[in-house]
């Protein structure tokens, strides 16, 4: 069932191989014996794609259902084992994942060396039951009401551009001067209007500009290269700042923050793997973060 169960995840015969660490040929006779014992073909396939049957269906929704009753069981009855073992699968955007999290995740596999972790970089917020999704990162001020969440830390966006725009286009002093500049902005948050406070004076401006993306670091390299001055994640551009490839743009102003957070599905019994996860990122967040 744990073999017909990631066929369908993954789509493939191959690719459930190469997740589970086994030959194509033993992941055909595990889904094999499994219709044999049912009775019932599960797969169509062709050489294009696989496809489930109606039986199928019905039991990949009740194979899961299992599988899920035989953790619970592990975890209730095998406390004789409580070092973290097994796989954890994280889901966070790519540019958090690429900057920080990666690092963040070999620490954690050097402690718990029976552990192993699977990182989706996705810039959607998946859900976390279909994709199989133990713990993902959202960086939100909004959490899913079905879902738990830890609050690790806070991601400040910093207004940044290069040295050599601002010597081109001038400084500048106030919020509303961005109107006379080239905004670049991120495709999936709004656009056309920016928001700012500084000592609880909040401030509303229009911008509007000739480039957007549905990536960070897209966004990062574009304003790298002088195109305009863009609301940035401060854990992207700290070190940026430093090296003074960027610089901070109307330091007084803060633009908007959200809340960095660890989510996961509500369990009545954690498997050892993620709690320890948990712990590790509470600890790694409890101090400033290094971008902060």
């Amino acid at each position: 069932m744990r073999v017909f169960s990631e066929v369908v995840t993954r789509g493939s015969f191959t690719a459930a191989a190469n997740t589970l660490g086994m030959s194509r040929a033993m992941v055909t006779r595990h889904i094999g014996e499994l219709e044999r014992w049912l009775g019932a073909r599960l797969l169509q396939r062709s050489t294009r794609r696989l496809s489930l049957t109606e039986a199928g269906e019905a039991c990949v929704v009740r194979s899961r259902q299992l599988l899920e009753l035989v953790n619970d069981v592990e975890q209730v009855v095998g406390q004789r084992d409580t070092e973290p073992h097994g796989q954890i699968r994280v889901q966070c955007n790519p540019a958090f994942g690429q900057a920080y999290l990666s690092a963040i995740l070999v620490d954690y596999l050097a402690r718990y060396p029976r552990t192993n972790v699977d990182l989706v970089l996705s810039d959607a917020s998946p859900n976390l039951v279909d994709e199989r999704i133990d713990l993902a990162i959202r960086m939100t001020n909004e959490l899913d009401p079905a879902l738990l969440g830890k609050k690790l830390a806070t991601c400040r966006n910093v207004l940044c551009c290069t040295p050599g725009y601002l010597e081109k286009q001038g400084a500048l002093k106030i919020p509303e001067d961005l109107a006379q500049h080239n905004c670049l902005a991120h495709s999936r948050v709004e656009k056309s209007q920016w928001s700012f406070s500084r000592d609880g004076e909040e401030r509303l401006v229009q911008v509007s500009g000739s480039f957007s993306a549905n990536d960070i670091m897209s966004l990062v390299e574009a304003v790298r290269a002088g195109g305009g001055v863009a609301l940035l994640p401060n854990y992207v551009v700290a070190p940026m700042l430093h090296s003074g490839d960027l610089v901070a743009v109307l330091p007084d102003w803060q633009p908007d923050s959200v809340g960095v957070y660890a989510v996961y599905i509500s369990r009545r019994h954690q498997p050892a793997s993620l709690r320890t996860m948990l712990e590790f990122l509470s600890a790694r967040f409890a101090s400033l973060p290094s971008w902060d």
